[in-house]
């Protein structure tokens, strides 16, 4: 148990509350990013509040990040199950997925009938991809729980960025193999982001599909079926853009591949980060060890956590798959990012910067020894 955690367990009593409870409702602030950039658009005249989700996630973030530095406050232990239990944090996460329809159903009007012309409508997409994006985090939250009604809301919340078969990859596959070279999902040491992005997707996909045919099979049921997950998650998607084309017409089509392809490269940039150069080492079996806090690399800048659902306290999410997001906890022996996600999936963009600034924290996390890193 980490010093934190012990103190706050010593000191926890039932009139403990989350100091940050009230501060959760700012993770809607990326999905209502739409319509504040509208209503700066009608104030103060075209610029370049299209972009205002690109500025909330890439500028403001990091810059009160910088400020409010750290938080590595965890909640005591025998206050789990009540936080747990606490239904006014899922509403935190569940008004995110009609904000997210609400923002991309007027960005599709925007795009067909507002006085934009083709920079704007760009910016715009580039918004509601980040949307996008964060609503991807969203599903990862959802898709973990045992709760039918959550599930099919991670599906909903996907099928905006076309990526219905993360539902079943990360829970099934990135989850049994994750900080081993067998993981498409998780970056080797040196392996740049442009690299990765096709390895993960494709890798991801072709288990994705192996998987669900496995699934299947064991309940006696063929490929080619309703039940198919992945079927479905891609039906919701093609029903969704063709609704929206019937809608508002065919210029909104290249706009609604663009946002989501801008929410597929931000997600995946935060998988590359997530486990980079991380290895499960194996038994004496041949088998890898179990999954634990020192798999997956961390980050408790207090702002960007807020606004992601603590997918920054990566470490305790794999270790503890289906505990939610308001009881993650952190722990003295994860390895720690330098920044939030937002200034670290910018560094990723960058291979000769990502490099520069987490090689040599990889290199020394395990004391020098090369043997020990996924490569």
């Amino acid at each position: 148990m980490t010093e934190h955690a012990a103190t706050e367990r010593a000191a926890g009593t039932p009139a403990w509350r989350d100091p940050k409870r009230y501060l959760w409702p700012l993770g809607l602030v990326i999905p209502l990013s739409p319509f504040m950039a509208w209503g700066l658009v009608s104030w103060l005249g075209p610029g370049a509040f299209w972009l205002l989700g690109l500025m909330i996630m890439g500028i403001a973030i990091p810059a009160v990040d910088a400020v409010a530095g750290v938080d590595r406050r965890n909640p005591p232990l025998e206050m789990a199950e009540a936080l747990e239990n606490d239904k006014y944090y899922r509403w935190c996460l569940y008004l995110l997925i009609p904000l997210q329809y609400a923002g991309l159903i007027t960005a599709c009007y925007l795009w067909a009938h507002g006085p934009l012309g083709v920079p704007e409508r760009i910016g715009l997409a580039i918004t509601i991809g980040v949307v996008g994006g964060v609503g991807i985090n969203a599903a990862h939250e959802l898709g973990h729980k045992r709760e039918n009604v959550e599930r099919w809301l991670s599906k909903i919340t996907l099928a905006q960025s076309f990526y219905g078969h993360f539902y079943v990859e990360h829970n099934h596959g990135h989850h049994v193999r994750v900080a081993t070279p067998e993981d498409p999902a998780s970056a080797r040491y040196g392996e740049s982001f442009w690299k990765f992005l096709p390895r993960s997707m494709i890798g991801g996909i072709a288990s994705a599909w192996d998987l669900e045919q496995r699934r299947l099979h064991r309940v006696g049921s063929t490929k080619w079926t309703a039940h198919n997950h992945l079927f479905n998650a891609a039906a919701m998607s093609l029903v969704l853009f063709a609704v929206l084309i019937a809608l508002f017409g065919w210029i909104v089509a290249p706009y609604l591949i663009l946002q989501a392809v801008i929410a597929v490269i931000l997600f995946e940039a935060a998988n590359y980060l997530e486990h980079y150069g991380l290895l499960r080492s194996k038994t004496k079996r041949g088998r890898y060890v179990r999954t634990d806090h020192t798999h997956s690399w961390n980050s408790d800048h207090l702002w960007s956590n807020l606004f992601l659902y603590h997918l920054q306290r990566h470490s305790d999410h794999h270790a503890n798959p289906v505990r939610r997001y308001q009881s993650l906890r952190t722990v003295d022996e994860s390895p720690q990012l330098p920044a939030g996600y937002a200034v670290m999936i910018f560094c990723a963009l960058f291979p000769p910067l990502w490099r520069k600034v987490m090689d040599h924290r990889l290199v020394d996390y395990y004391g020098g020894d090369m043997s020990k890193i996924n490569r």
